[in-house]
């Protein structure tokens, strides 16, 4: 088995809680909204450092955000079972 037949027999195979996705939704609407507003912060920075700092940070995370989209794209919810006894 090659390296890419295991990645993607993992990749077929992960379930993830609803409560858990929900969380990285989450994470991942925060990511945005801050690689916005921070991007948003730049115009109103003088020096070149910062503002290529301040770029830099909005990369990370759209790049997080990015991949955490991924990582949600190639899962699934895992079946829930009642575990209540009467």
């Amino acid at each position: 088995m090659s390296r890419d037949d295991a990645e993607q027999a993992f990749r077929d195979h992960l379930e993830i809680s609803i409560r858990f996705r929900r969380t990285i939704e989450e994470r991942i609407a925060r990511l945005e909204s801050d690689a916005a507003s921070d991007q948003a912060l730049t115009t109103r920075l003088a020096d070149p450092d910062h503002i290529h700092r301040q770029l830099r940070l909005v990369t990370a995370q759209r790049d997080e955000a990015a991949r955490m989209r991924r990582f949600l794209n190639q899962s699934r919810i895992r079946a829930t079972t009642s575990t209540k006894t009467v």
